[in-house]
């Protein structure tokens, strides 16, 4: 499961030899929500992992940053109690102002589709992040006509050719 968040880099940690064979770095973001004119500020402790650690680097505190991240999960029991760990795994750290699509991008955006039926192809599944928030039914069909019919322009295909399922 892929993620996003842009916050505001508050601290970078020095990176951490856990064992032998696993390091990880852990850094916060601040998170800023207005609701009904009262903003509302939230803290979220994500970690890098591995090879992962470096990249954040070349971020500085206050820097607006985007991150992709996967949930990490894992159960442990301990003196008899089953406990679980949630780890936040950053992938990607990128400045904000890149995320956001720009003249040289090279970048296609996708089609703006507020009727919740985004038969575009352009979703990546249903989560709540993207331009459609409905019924995404990837794939080639565009708009609302039903599969496999060929119509031309100006009327329906009732001839000969309506039983084949061919386009020419």
């Amino acid at each position: 499961m892929s993620l996003e968040l842009t916050g505001k880099l508050i601290k970078k940690y020095d990176e951490q030899q856990v064992t032998q064979t696993f390091k990880k770095r852990e850094f916060v973001i601040e998170l800023s929500q207005e609701i009904n004119g009262s903003t509302y500020t939230n803290f979220a402790k994500l970690q890098l992992t591995q090879a992962k650690c470096d990249i954040i680097k070349d971020f500085n505190e206050n820097d607006n940053i985007k991150i992709s991240f996967n949930v990490r999960g894992s159960k442990y029991v301990k003196d008899g109690k089953e406990n679980y760990i949630t780890n936040l795994e950053a992938w990607r750290i990128e400045h904000a102002s890149a995320a956001t699509a720009q003249p040289g991008n090279n970048q296609q955006a996708p089609p703006y589709n507020n009727n919740n039926n985004n038969n575009q192809g352009y979703n990546q599944g249903n989560n709540n992040q993207g331009f459609s928030q409905g019924n995404n039914n990837q794939g080639f069909n565009q708009g609302n006509n039903p599969p496999g019919n060929y119509s031309q322009a100006g009327g329906a295909n009732t001839g000969a050719d309506a039983v084949d399922d061919l386009p020419f």
